[in-house]
């Protein structure tokens, strides 16, 4: 049964199917069916691309996790490629490479995700793969081990790029104590005393019918998707009570942001460092002026700090300013690599940007440019299957509606130099945090 008037899935009765979205404003067909168990479907229906992207999204991610099991979400990432009751891991890789899938998974700190990208014409075959690794694997013993190791190496791979490790040193500095803080990965003691058992019963906890978001966009057909989704997962429908969908991620009791400094000393070629303050949390209606302020700080080429630490200085080959956006809360930050003996004059610089924009906004002239920077890169990194299908499901996480392209076009272009420099007075003010990973003796002050 079709209903006229959307609703958040934890509010849609199982069995029906509602139109989320109408063609045009940028936007497809977008429409989701709700299937026994609170098991949901989203898709968006772009008839003129060739391809389809198809994912399947559990709504927990690494923060989710406790102290002793920190990692457990990615770990259980890795393990579902690794076979089902009816296909071993080669035929899992086989099947998608034999179609030139672009396919993969993820882990964030609020959920973990599974997709593939293929022709239209091969979308059914991505519907049963991704289908079956998430509804029915074995988590076999022997691959539970290979994997321990596999990603034991992935720890050390990232330990080894500080300019990926100085945002771990960050979140563990601002947000300590909270699970907000763990590394997604989680750390050698952790990973190496995860069992099987603990591992599977996450598995049964956190992947049922009401807690997964299948996703489609491209040229696809919803009722031939929801046909598919509903085979692939047919005996677990069946084991399913009467559970609606699991409700949008959204609020939460505060976070705790510390500030101060971290250091992690290593003898590195270049000093990373990341310094910031508390932000918004992502459904905040002030969320698009300081994405604006964001971009207009360290978004581009013509951004504040780029122009003044690279270009003018030449104290920096990388230089940015953005923004992580979580249910609860969320964090400004500016990432620079440099020489060491730099440090100091690149952190100088950046601070006293920031009190710039804190003390008196932006120009009209740089409010403009910065807005129509995202509005280009928004509708540009729209236009595949696989960015529409993530956008589905980021809704579906963490939004109370659907909006379509063209609607937060429109919320950007109402953002005034009025609304950035009220909330870069509100947000630069806040106490500032720092970390560092570079070639420095502890307690040396930045």
């Amino acid at each position: 049964m079709e209903l006229s008037s959307p609703a958040t899935a934890a509010e849609q009765d199982p069995g029906t199917t509602v139109t989320l979205l109408e063609p045009g404003e940028g936007s497809g067909l977008v429409r989701r069916t709700v299937l026994p168990g609170g098991l949901r479907v989203v898709t968006e229906e772009v008839p003129g691309l060739r391809s389809a992207a198809f994912g399947i999204s559990a709504t927990t991610g690494s923060r989710d996790e406790d102290d002793a099991h920190a990692g457990a979400a990615h770990f259980l990432e890795h393990l579902l490629f690794k076979g089902t009751a009816t296909r071993g891991a080669m035929e899992i890789s086989a099947a998608l490479d034999a179609v030139g899938a672009d396919h993969n998974a993820y882990t964030t700190k609020e959920q973990t995700s599974y997709y593939a990208k293929v022709l239209d014409r091969d979308l059914p075959l991505a519907v049963d793969v991704v289908g079956d690794m998430v509804a029915h694997s074995v988590l076999d013993p022997g691959e539970v081990e290979t994997e321990r190791g596999v990603i034991l190496e992935e720890i050390a791979m990232y330990e080894d790029e500080p300019a990926d490790l100085v945002d771990d040193v960050f979140a563990a500095h601002v947000f300590a104590g909270s699970a907000l803080g763990r590394p997604i990965l989680g750390t050698n003691e952790t990973i190496g005393r995860i069992s099987r058992d603990r591992i599977a019963e996450q598995y049964r906890a956190a992947y049922r019918p009401a807690e997964l978001i299948v996703a489609a966009a491209g040229n696809l057909d919803h009722e031939q998707v929801v046909r598919g989704v509903r085979e692939s997962f047919a005996d677990v429908l069946a084991e399913a009570g009467d559970e609606r969908p699991a409700a949008p991620r959204i609020g939460g009791a505060a976070v705790r942001v510390h500030p101060g400094t971290a250091l992690l000393s290593r003898e590195t070629e270049q000093a990373h460092l990341i310094l910031g303050c508390e932000g918004v949390r992502r459904t905040d209606p002030r969320w698009y002026a300081l994405r604006v302020l964001c971009s207009a700080l360290g978004g581009g080429m013509s951004s504040r700090l780029f122009q003044e630490v690279r270009e003018r200085r030449g104290l920096a080959y990388a230089i940015q300013a953005y923004h992580s956006g979580y249910a609860d809360t969320g964090l400004f930050q500016i990432y620079a690599g440099c020489l060491p003996e730099k440090i100091d004059e690149v952190l100088g610089v950046c601070r006293e940007e920031l009190a710039k924009a804190a003390g008196s906004g932006l120009t009209t002239e740089e409010v403009a440019r910065a807005k129509g920077q995202i509005k280009g890169s928004w509708v540009l990194g729209s236009e595949g299957s696989s960015s529409r299908m993530g956008r589905l499901a980021a809704h579906e996480l963490g939004h109370p509606k659907h909006f379509s392209l063209d609607e937060d076009l429109a919320l950007f272009d109402a953002v005034t130099p009025d609304d950035v420099a009220a909330v870069a007075e509100e947000i630069l003010g806040r106490p500032q945090a720092l970390a560092v990973v570079g070639p420095y003796e502890q307690g040396r002050v930045f």
